[in-house]
């Protein structure tokens, strides 16, 4: 979860940085902001973020990626204790890390150069991109929603959160 905090963050610090000399990119959405809502009813984590957001083909390049190249292999290398997780690329160790604690993952996202789409996975390195034509339009950015575990739904809890938030941002 505070690997997907840090994604968030550092979309924020992208869509900041090309502010300071094309001041337009923030009109689809001027606040810059992190929201992270759990729903213990529907056993769900939301993490959503005013920033960069992606474009289909960060999609299916990065996160697509991350899907196919195994998660079942990764989750070993925790297990054997491996220290040099490289192979797993910019976004991909915090993404990888949602499969720890869900059992699905879906993307929501919006770049100010593309359209918005939903990239849906289930931890068996399969995973769809579809436009998304009925969900709330976010203006930009990247809404993640983990469906968690059943045995992980501690982390829905707000004390939990706020204890992860202000451990991790020190």
């Amino acid at each position: 979860e505070t690997e997907l905090i840090s994604n968030s963050s550092d979309a924020l610090d992208k869509i900041r940085f090309l502010s300071l000399t094309d001041k337009s990119v923030l009109e689809s959405c001027p606040d810059l902001k992190i929201e992270i809502v759990p729903d213990s009813t529907g056993k769900k984590l939301v993490i959503r973020d005013t920033g960069i957001g992606m474009t289909k083909s960060d999609l299916v390049n990065n996160l697509g990626t991350i899907a196919r190249s195994g998660t079942k292999s990764f989750m070993q290398a925790i297990q054997d204790g491996v220290e040099d997780i490289s192979m797993i690329g910019q976004f991909g160790v915090g993404f990888y890390s949602s499969y720890l604690v869900s059992d699905k993952v879906t993307v929501v996202t919006k770049h100010n150069d593309d359209e918005q789409y939903i990239w849906e996975s289930e931890a068996g390195g399969h995973f769809t991109v579809q436009r998304d034509t009925h969900g709330e339009p976010l203006g930009r950015g990247t809404k993640v929603i983990l469906q968690m575990k059943e045995e992980q739904t501690d982390y829905l809890k707000e004390r939990t959160i706020k204890d992860l938030v202000k451990k991790h941002s020190q």
